[in-house]
């Protein structure tokens, strides 16, 4: 079935699904699906609405030009796209296979919706991991003598990928400034760690040095501030008194699958709306 997802984030006041569902209705639309949530502390309102593209009396654009004077009047932010539409994900790699692996399964199987025009890497070992899916695969060195070179570099491939979304699945390099702004809440990270404790590096080591009971992982939003980004999602495992630091990493890379596996998925079907330093995720 077609269909139209209509996201928005405005001020808050009353009567605001009521207007968002009447303009829907007045276009013929089908609502297959409505989240919504009032901040109450920040007064602020965010709404996702799934629309039946085939019962609209008008095409995308047409929607868009219509809904324009009512995103005004609200004071919103606002899209309204095809969920057909398949965003463009590039994944930046480094040693680890884990994470790669799990998302390049998750688009095999048909569960994260996107198309992977290329893969870069910091080292060329997981090349052949990624051309067996017939995915492009870039090595792009990273040392402190040509970073600025070499991040100029992953620029320039982005822009000539038409790159919607950066996904990095534990690519251990810092991003420089101007391309997290550039590529703003578009730049999903993993860190291997729940932040916002241990963040940083060797968070399993710490972790384990002061006997943590709880371990786990956070999927964020990448900032100029390191690991300080709006998070998309968590996930935690139990940790007992007798695993060493080689049972956290491993109880943290199952961690690790699954919060971005989960963010990138929530990220792709325009379920995650950024306010502030917080986000907002309406799951399914």
């Amino acid at each position: 079935m077609a269909q139209t997802i209509l996201k928005l984030s405005c001020p808050d006041r009353v009567g605001l699904l009521a207007r968002l569902t009447g303009f829907v209705a007045g276009h013929g639309g089908n609502l297959l699906e409505v989240h919504q949530f009032a901040d109450p502390i920040t007064r602020w309102f965010f709404a996702r609405l799934t629309i039946d593209t085939e019962t609209l009396d008008t095409d995308l654009e047409g929607l868009r030009k219509a809904f324009a004077p009512v995103g005004g009047e609200l004071k919103a932010e606002w899209t309204i796209r095809d969920a057909s539409q398949r965003k463009r994900m590039v994944i930046l790699v480094s040693k680890a296979d884990h994470c790669l692996s799990d998302l390049l399964g998750r688009w095999r199987s048909g569960e994260l919706v996107a198309e992977i025009p290329l893969v870069i890497g910091n080292h060329d070992l997981l090349r052949p991991l990624v051309e067996r899916e017939g995915i492009p695969f870039e090595h792009v060195p990273v040392t402190p003598e040509c970073k600025a070179a070499a991040f100029a570099h992953m620029r320039n491939l982005f822009h000539k990928v038409r790159a919607d979304v950066i996904v990095l699945a534990r690519y251990m390099q810092i991003l420089p400034a101007e391309l997290c702004e550039e590529y703003h809440a578009r730049i999903i990270n993993i860190h291997h760690s729940f932040l916002p404790s241990f963040a940083g590096a060797n968070p399993y080591r710490r972790a384990y040095e002061r006997g943590v009971k709880l371990i786990g992982a956070t999927c964020h939003y990448a900032t100029p501030e390191l690991d300080e980004g709006p998070i998309i999602d968590q996930e935690v495992v139990r940790v007992e008194h007798f695993h060493g630091p080689n049972d956290l990493l491993r109880l943290g890379r199952d961690c690790e699958r699954l919060a971005l596996a989960r963010g990138v998925r929530y990220h792709l079907d325009d379920r995650v709306m950024i306010h502030g330093g917080r986000s907002i995720v309406f799951r399914d």
